[in-house]
C-alpha cells in the first residue's frame, strides 16, 4: 500500500485514465447491465470519471454496503449525484436505500494481487464472502500494477476473473 500512496498525483491521473480505457474495452467485449462499483479510499484507483458515462448508457451502478460483518456485501442502487454518507467504517455508501441489486459485474479494489488473480484486501473478507455466494457475479480486480505481489493464498480466498491495471487486462 505504501507504493500506491507514493504515486504522484499526475501519474495517478494518467494511470486512472488508462485503467478506465481498459475497463471500457473490457465492457465492449463483455457488456454488463449492472455494475457494482466502489468509491475510492486509501489511494485506490479512482474510476469515478466513468460513472456518468456508464449511467448515461443505461448501466445501473451499485455501491457495496456492509449489513453484517459476517455476511456477504449488499449492493445498493446508486447513480452519480445521489447523496452519499460514511458508514461506521468510514466508507462512502448511498445515503438512501434505493433498492438492492445483484450486479452482473463487480469491480473490486485490490490492495494487492498475484499472477493467479487472487487479491489482497483490507482483511475483512467482505469480497471473498460475496464471491462465495450464489449467484456469483463476474469479478474484476482494479489495481495499479505496482500492487502485484507474490503471496500465499488462504482457503477462503477466491480468484478474480481478471485484474485491470494501467498496464492492461490480466485474465
Amino acid at each position: 500500500m505504501a507504493q500506491r500512496q507514493a504515486i504522484s498525483s499526475v501519474l495517478r491521473e494518467e494511470w486512472n485514465a488508462a485503467i478506465g480505457k481498459h475497463l471500457q474495452h473490457l465492457l465492449e467485449w463483455q457488456p454488463a447491465r449492472s455494475i457494482g462499483v466502489f468509491w475510492p479510499m486509501r489511494s485506490e484507483p479512482d474510476l469515478r470519471q466513468l460513472f456518468d458515462e456508464w449511467t448515461a448508457s443505461g448501466v445501473q451502478l451499485a455501491l457495496p454496503v456492509v449489513i453484517d460483518p459476517l455476511l456477504p456485501l449488499k449492493f445498493l442502487a446508486w447513480a452519480p449525484g445521489d447523496p452519499l454518507m460514511k458508514d461506521a467504517m468510514g466508507v462512502w455508501v448511498p445515503a438512501k436505500a434505493c433498492g438492492e441489486l445483484e450486479p452482473e459485474l463487480l469491480l473490486i479494489p485490490c490492495v494487492g494481487y498475484n499472477r493467479d488473480k487472487f487479491r489482497l484486501g483490507y482483511g475483512g473478507g467482505f469480497y471473498d464472502r460475496t464471491l462465495a455466494s450464489s449467484p456469483r457475479p463476474r469479478a474484476i480486480g482494479v489495481a495499479y500494477s505496482c500492487s502485484r505481489a507474490d503471496f500465499a493464498v488462504e482457503s477462503h480466498d477466491i480468484a478474480l476473473d481478471a485484474v485491470v491495471t494501467e498496464a492492461g487486462i490480466e485474465s
